[in-house]
């Protein structure tokens, strides 16, 4: 009989001490699909070379990666139930939020959004585009950016006139045609943009500012904890990857998976990728004010009530 539990005590023994191992790997069993929604700008890449270098299938995860060329597809695509998560901002989550949609901020993107004068226009500052029409998505990161620039350079939005274009790759055709004297676009068309003859005037990283964010539903937080995990884990992978390879080795890639146009190839600017991180209260505190201040939200919303930041590794 001692000999019987001797055996049984050195069984669990075993079991425990395999249960000990190294806590970052990915948990065994089936995982549940994550559908994540992007936009045609640098913030999806990291997205992009984690399904292609089989980071995401490394974790045991599958993701389906939906394309959108406008914020407000994109949106009502994760509030109809068909994303899990998106590619998003700041802004996007406090209106999420306002109509009674639960969503979190679970990291900061990396995006860069740049106010781009057309080939046609003379003006080098802000204040040379007074009164002229400038392209923007409203209510959008877009929009909010462009207001930024105007404070910086004292203006206020009476003193242009906005030109409201949701969908991004129209927004860069009508500013590369001469039919707008500016607008605002993320990378990487705003590099398009400059590479077909437009200047910059001023940029979110110049302002340092970064509204840029990933988004997911409150429902998915906490029903996908273990997926969310294993996806920031190829997440990162992607950014070492993008960090430390040539541009060369990737960019025919982004052309055929991004949704980015040819032209990118030889024009496309992309940031210093940073691991995933948290916003800043900064941030978001800016965002919200400039909501309630154009009478956008009703409520004032703290980094508490925007963000969960339980998936940021310290």
């Amino acid at each position: 009989m001692k000999k019987i539990m001797a055996v049984i005590l050195m069984g669990m023994m075993i079991m425990m001490l395999g249960g000990c191992g190294n806590s970052s790997a990915p948990k065994t069993g089936k995982l549940q699909e994550l559908t994540i929604g992007t936009m045609p700008d640098v913030d999806s890449i990291p997205f992009i070379i984690a399904q292609e270098k089989g980071y995401f299938a490394q974790e045991g995860l599958t993701v389906q990666i939906k394309p959108f060329k406008s914020a407000m597809d994109r949106d009502s695509a994760l509030q109809s139930g068909n994303l899990d998560g998106a590619i998003s901002d700041m802004l996007a989550v406090a209106f999420a939020k306002e109509g009674g949609f639960n969503v979190k901020i679970t990291s900061l993107t990396n995006g860069s959004y740049k106010l781009i004068a057309s080939p046609n226009e003379k003006a080098e500052t802000m204040a040379d585009l007074a009164g002229k029409d400038i392209a923007v998505s409203k209510n959008t990161i877009i929009e909010y950016v462009t207001d930024k620039i105007l404070v910086e350079n004292k203006m206020n939005e009476e003193q242009i006139n906005k030109v409201v274009i949701p969908q991004i790759p129209t927004r860069l055709e009508m500013l590369s045609n001469g039919k707008l004297a500016a607008a605002t676009l993320p990378e990487p068309m705003a590099s398009i943009a400059m590479k077909n003859g437009g200047k910059l005037i001023n940029s979110s990283d110049k302002l340092g500012i970064n509204p840029g964010v990933l988004m997911f539903t409150t429902k998915s937080v906490h029903e996908k904890k273990a997926e969310l995990e294993a996806m920031y884990r190829a997440y990162n992978k992607a950014i070492d990857y993008l960090n430390n390879e040539p541009k060369e080795k990737y960019i025919d890639l982004l052309i055929e998976k991004g949704g980015f146009p040819p032209s990118v190839k030889d024009s496309l600017v992309l940031p210093t990728y940073k691991k995933a991180n948290k916003p800043t209260e900064t941030d978001i505190d800016s965002c919200i004010a400039w909501l309630k201040g154009k009478n956008l939200i009703k409520q004032m919303y703290s980094y508490q009530d925007l963000v969960d930041d339980t998936f940021i590794q310290d």
